[in-house]
């Protein structure tokens, strides 16, 4: 019965949140479809490709114009429960790192070993000399493989210590050890965890409570993943990074930042078809479409498409993300048009119906 109710009041253009008196000011506005220029079918075609072809898909939100037009969970998933973002968490300590450097608390063009000198290796190669904060950012620290972190020692000592047989800022390779690497480094000029130095800065003003965010066993936020959200918060972010860095008439991460961290600074493949081959930037991937995204294991996805100013988010439980991300292409791109449409309240009925009774295969 709640699945129903809350579909209903999204396709009549009223908020859900409106009557609770506990959701904080920060709820994003909802909108019908039609009068945001999204097509209902488009949403409905979406939502019936995903139900039937990801497994397991878990929830997702479209954004137009700031505002929410659909919405929708797969039980036991639900509006209120936190979703582990695997490494869609990345995203987040990149802009733990922009407010950082806004601080003046670091550069992008630091060494690591600065912030380690007695975590370092006894004659540390050059090309670990060489490795800055930058290189961290963009996956491009000179591994040729991840490092393998244990409980015995210190992890950023362990990552030190792992070969690095490029030279940093020219070899892409995907290593979530390097984004815990920028969680410790925050960490140690700031005082505070990730975490903690976000909370005022990011999550409070998103009207985010303070979340869960696993720790190393030396106390440091994982960085490249252990982040749990909600759906909606997942997509105030998304919303933050559309609009540059403003909220609520503040600025709250630099506009100079999130243009950095969205736009391509490495090149990460050659294949036109892949959305894993676009680029990256500082702990985003570039999409097709001129989109960009955090993206994380099993399905999450926060899309920013600017060209269309909309927002896309996904949580799931699948093995197929390039596959769940053409849905996106498939069915909501087309679906997304420069005036508003004209209301198509059948349509709008069908896509309640359908969201009432969506579940999840596992």
């Amino acid at each position: 019965m709640k699945n129903v109710f809350l579909a209903i009041l999204l396709l009549a253009g009223v908020s859900p949140h409106a009557v609770r008196s506990d959701e904080p000011t920060t709820a994003l506005p909802r909108r019908t479809p039609e009068s945001q220029g999204v097509s209902t079918a488009g949403i409905l075609a979406f939502v019936e490709a995903a139900d039937q072809q990801v497994n397991s898909m878990h929830s997702f939100m479209v954004l137009r114009n700031g505002s929410v037009v659909a919405e929708g969970w797969w039980e036991p998933e639900s509006v209120d429960k936190p979703h582990v973002l695997w490494s869609l968490s990345k995203s987040f300590t990149s802009t733990a790192v922009g407010l950082a450097i806004q601080d003046g608390k670091l550069n992008l063009d630091d060494p690591v070993l600065k912030f380690f000198p007695d975590q370092a290796p006894e004659s540390p190669p050059e090309n670990l000399k060489q490795m800055r904060v930058k290189d961290l950012l963009t996956m491009s620290a000179g591994h040729e493989t991840e490092v393998r972190l244990h409980r015995n020692s210190p992890w950023t000592e362990q990552f030190l210590a792992h070969p690095v047989p490029h030279e940093p800022g020219t070899h892409f390779k995907y290593n979530t050890p390097a984004t815990y690497m920028l969680s410790a480094i925050v960490q140690k000029v700031t005082g505070e965890s990730v975490l903690d130095y976000l909370t005022p800065r990011l999550f409070e003003p998103l009207g985010i409570a303070p979340p869960r965010w696993d720790q190393s066993p030396d106390g440091v936020s994982l960085g490249g993943y252990g982040l749990y959200l909600r759906t909606e918060e997942i997509a105030r972010f998304g919303q933050l990074l559309l609009q540059e860095g403003t909220w609520k008439n503040s600025q709250l991460v630099p506009v100079e930042w999130i243009q950095q961290a969205t736009a391509m600074q490495v090149s990460n493949g050659t294949n036109p078809s892949s959305d894993w081959n676009q680029g990256y930037g500082f702990q985003f991937w570039r999409c097709r479409h001129n989109a960009f995204r955090g993206d994380g294991k099993d399905g999450q996805f926060c899309v920013v498409l600017p060209d269309h100013d909309a927002v896309v988010v996904m949580t799931a439980r699948t093995g197929n993300l390039q596959g769940q991300l053409q849905l996106v292409w498939d069915h909501l791109l087309p679906a997304f048009h420069e005036e508003p449409l004209e209301e198509a309240p059948r349509l709008q009925q069908q896509l309640k119906d359908r969201l009432a009774v969506l579940k999840a295969t596992r």
